[in-house]
């Protein structure tokens, strides 16, 4: 069964630029990248003494379940240098689970919808650009009416030229 995925992946540390396209590169071996957003330049949002973000999602087609999904997507978090040392600090790369299917899933490990992503508008933004009308499963609201509804303490969000 092929499942339909997005990620929401992040970096500020390093060339933001070359660690967002190595990242794509490599989901590639999870699965079928089926579309990118823009790039997007956004502000921290919990821990603000830090670099500014630049963010994109992607869809993703996978054969992968959830599970196994996120262990490759930690391998490769590994790979281009994710330290997890301060809490929500600086990273070379940040890759979310935003969406799995129509799945909602609870585990220790594993929260499927992101359990924020209906409040942040770095998430919301190229998630809305790439498929407005893909629904939160809990929620039962779109990714455009999501965005719509945030008020502007969603962060500071800056879309880069378009891919």
């Amino acid at each position: 069964m092929i499942h339909c995925v997005y990620l929401s992946l992040g970096s500020n540390l390093g060339d933001r630029f070359v660690n967002l396209h190595q990242c794509i590169r490599l989901l590639a071996r999870l699965g079928h990248i089926a579309k990118v957003s823009s790039f997007y330049e956004t502000e921290p949002m919990e821990l603000r003494e830090q670099p500014w973000f630049l963010n994109c999602v992607v869809e993703l087609q996978t054969r992968l379940s959830a599970h196994k999904l996120l262990s490759g997507i930690q391998q490769i978090e590994a790979e281009l240098g994710r330290s997890r040392e301060i809490h929500k600090g600086p990273r070379t790369i940040d890759i979310d689970i935003l969406l799995f299917d129509l799945e909602v899933i609870s585990d220790p490990d594993l929260q499927i919808p992101h359990p924020g992503m209906h409040k942040r508008r770095f998430v919301l933004a190229p998630l809305a650009e790439i498929s407005a009308h893909v629904r939160h499963p809990v929620l039962g609201k779109t990714a455009e009416h999501l965005l719509q509804a945030l008020n502007t303490s969603g962060g500071g969000v800056r879309r880069l030229a378009p891919k």
